[in-house]
């Protein structure tokens, strides 16, 4: 995973640097500079993502947590360091459900639980992206009707739908990680694995059942997801060039689309960039102006990840240093 991510990290800044050279960049510095420092109000917009995340989580958490030892509180704040890891790390977009399950059996939580929560909120993701890709492709055909290099790519949507069904039914039905920890076994052993797996898929199943829990924190990201297109409608809007909110929403999902999509790129280098320049100039917008927008999504996400990584880091910190104050 790890040569991946360099790797998927190379060609993403190739791809960068190559649209950067075709672009006039000082006409792009000159578009990003029109904004000044209205676009400071895009970090604290983020916070509705992060909420409405953390609701999601909260809910699927509800029958675990009786005792509301992680609150909706201290889950914003994870689900903030999540997002933090898996957008400015190269952790291929997993390491931060790793770290969020570290953080949860911080509070007391059981591990499979807490394991279980974290990646059925990863298929909510997966299936509402789905969803929401489809919102933009429908929004894009209708825009640009006429041209038919965009029909091309509903066929290759259709194509790639049974990857959400099937991840689904592998883990209902599956016992995707006792299989797992079968074909690892003459690795790693088998008495703590193995009990490990079997109570992880044990939750998975438990998790799966709970219709009601599913459809409310799949709901909540899907309206997260929508919530995303305001950025690029407000930042077109500083830059002179308005767009309606259709149009927003349609940038928004293919070219976060395109970000799932490549997933082993870090941040989605390069790969952001290049589907803001492709779906924008379905609606006339210049690569600049493309790539201004880009990086005032890139700056808020270095505005809201760093204090998130850096408050992580002082947790860590502080909980190893315990036991030594402890024996002191």
């Amino acid at each position: 995973m790890k040569v991946a991510a360099y790797i998927g990290g190379l060609l993403g800044l190739g791809l960068l640097i190559t649209l950067l050279i075709r672009a006039d960049f000082a006409a792009m510095l000159q578009t990003f500079s029109m904004a000044g420092l209205k676009l400071l109000w895009l970090p604290p917009y983020r916070l509705l993502f992060l909420l409405l995340y953390s609701i999601g989580w909260l809910m699927l958490l509800r029958p675990y947590d009786a005792e509301h030892r992680a609150g909706l509180g201290y889950l914003l704040w994870v689900t903030t360091v999540r997002e933090a890891i898996d957008r400015l790390l190269p952790v291929a977009s997993i390491g931060g459900g790793v770290v969020g399950v570290r953080l949860l059996r911080w509070r007391g939580l059981p591990g499979p639980a807490a394991g279980a929560t974290v990646i059925v909120e990863i298929l909510l993701t997966l299936i509402v992206s789905y969803l929401f890709t489809a919102m933009g492709l429908l929004l894009l055909l209708d825009l640009r009707a006429a041209e038919p290099q965009y029909h091309r790519l509903l066929p290759l949507f259709l194509l790639s739908l049974p990857v959400p069904l099937v991840t689904a039914l592998m883990l209902r039905y599956g016992s995707v990680f006792a299989r797992l920890q079968a074909l690892l076994r003459p690795l790693v052993g088998s008495s703590a694995t193995s009990e490990g797996a079997a109570a992880l898929d044990h939750e998975l199943r438990a998790c799966l059942r709970r219709g009601w829990s599913l459809l409310g924190a799949g709901a909540l990201q899907l309206i997260a997801l929508i919530s995303g297109a305001f950025e690029i409608w407000f930042a077109l809007r500083l830059f002179g060039h308005p767009v309606d909110a259709s149009a927003a929403l349609m940038l928004e999902s293919l070219s976060q689309a395109m970000r799932h999509l490549a997933f082993v790129v870090p941040a989605g280098l390069g790969v952001q960039e290049a589907g803001l320049v492709l779906f924008g100039h379905a609606l006339g917008i210049s690569s600049e102006m493309a790539l201004a927008v880009s990086m005032a999504k890139r700056v808020r996400e270095l505005l809201c990840g760093l204090p998130a990584l850096l408050s992580w880091h002082w947790a860590e910190v502080r909980r190893l240093q315990r036991p030594i104050r402890n024996t002191a």
